[in-house]
């Protein structure tokens, strides 16, 4: 049995995590459709009353109120379609990866890079540690998906073994 060195396994965790975000997001896509912005802010009221409660300063908190008083229904349908796509096409993609489909790897390299140009031009517009720690991460995917992929590229290039007599 072959013996799985620490990038490959910092690759696969960092899939994994893809993919558990694409799920994520999947399901934030299916509760944007069948939430009204009145429902949505009275969840985030909900959630963050404890918590302003102690301290009505919190910035996380504010910022999520604020946000939800600014909820339009064009938003939240934007919203619920656009995190639908995206983590259907990230759910795909990490699960070709995986299962090492070679078409994946190329694919999944082009959707992160195009995401992190995004995430640059946003940052280049309003800058947040969140956004910073997510594009630094898809970096990190990017890379170890390129080695992976010429990994598997290399594999798929070597002659099978031929037994020895």
């Amino acid at each position: 049995m072959a013996r799985v060195g620490f990038l490959e396994r910092t690759f696969r965790v960092s899939v994994v995590l893809k993919g558990i975000d694409g799920v994520l997001e999947l399901v934030g896509g299916i509760l944007l459709l069948f939430l009204t912005p009145e429902r949505i802010g009275a969840v985030v009221r909900f959630l963050t009353q404890h918590e302003l409660g102690q301290d009505p300063d919190d910035p996380v908190a504010n910022a999520l109120v604020r946000a939800s008083h600014q909820l339009t229904g064009s938003a939240t349908l934007f919203g619920a379609i656009y995190l639908l796509l995206h983590g259907v096409v990230k759910v795909v993609l990490v699960w070709a990866v995986l299962r090492r489909r070679f078409w994946a790897y190329p694919w999944m390299i082009g959707f992160l890079v195009v995401f992190i140009l995004w995430q640059c031009w946003e940052l280049s517009r309003h800058a947040s540690w969140g956004l910073v720690a997510l594009t630094l991460f898809d970096i990190l995917v990017v890379a170890l998906t390129v080695r992976e992929w010429r990994v598997q590229r290399r594999l798929r290039a070597e002659p099978a073994a031929q037994p020895s007599e």
